[in-house]
């Protein structure tokens, strides 16, 4: 799973996913490869989107195959594991994801930002999904400038011999203008279907969020 930008709902529409695929019978288990922005806790460093991923799935898992990497500070992924002194391995990220393969019907692994987000000086988020062979799940904040955002987004998919499964409309910005037509607009030009628009809510819950995801679409 992506997002055309940070802070767009990426976890919240991830839980989502798992819920949804826990009420459809599946065991269900969500992935954050890489995570910045978390504080120490008593099992180490803990990040609020690992923990909700957690909560919401439905298997239990090791902690470190679901969230791999983990920095402290709010920052882009590859100068926070810099400045940790860590060089963050794909392959180690695939060997996580292939054990909670081995656990679970369903992996929801949501990335870190968009979709082009550094992991170090050779590799960025895009190349773990192509090495991973995901297909993706697209989230679109609504709000000014998304147009260009889920287009670009969906050309690098694309790009990457990825399949786009689908996009989510997430309302984002209550005052948005033009709301209706920005949708249509993508609508009309994302190759993939639109899986749900998500109205704005001050604290949107997972669970009410997943009864409006089509996820039929994914399947």
């Amino acid at each position: 799973m992506t997002g055309t930008d940070t802070g767009v709902g990426k976890t919240l529409i991830a839980c989502a996913l798992l819920r949804a695929s826990a009420v459809r019978g599946l065991r269900a288990v969500g992935m954050k490869p890489v995570a910045a922005g978390a504080r120490p806790g008593v099992r180490g460093l803990e990040n609020d989107d690992v923990e909700n991923l957690i909560a919401a799935g439905n298997v239990s898992a090791p902690r470190e195959h679901v969230n791999p990497y983990c920095f402290q500070p709010a920052i882009a992924p590859h100068i926070a594991a810099s400045k940790a002194g860590v060089e963050i391995d794909p392959e180690r990220i695939r060997s996580s994801f292939d054990a909670l393969g081995a656990l679970a019907d369903v992996v929801i692994v949501e990335g870190a930002g968009g979709f082009r987000v550094p992991l170090g000086q050779a590799a960025d988020t895009a190349q773990l999904a192509a090495r991973l062979a995901l297909p993706v799940v697209l989230v679109v904040g609504m709000r000014l400038g998304c147009l260009n955002h889920a287009l670009l987004t969906a050309e690098a998919v694309a790009a990457r011999g990825l399949k786009l499964a689908g996009w989510i409309a997430n309302h984002i910005d209550p005052q948005m203008d033009a709301v209706d037509d920005n949708v249509h607009v993508l609508e009309a030009l994302v190759a993939a279907p639109l899986l749900a628009r998500i109205a704005f809510v001050a604290n949107p819950e997972p669970a009410a969020v997943a009864r409006q995801l089509d996820i039929a679409k994914l399947m």
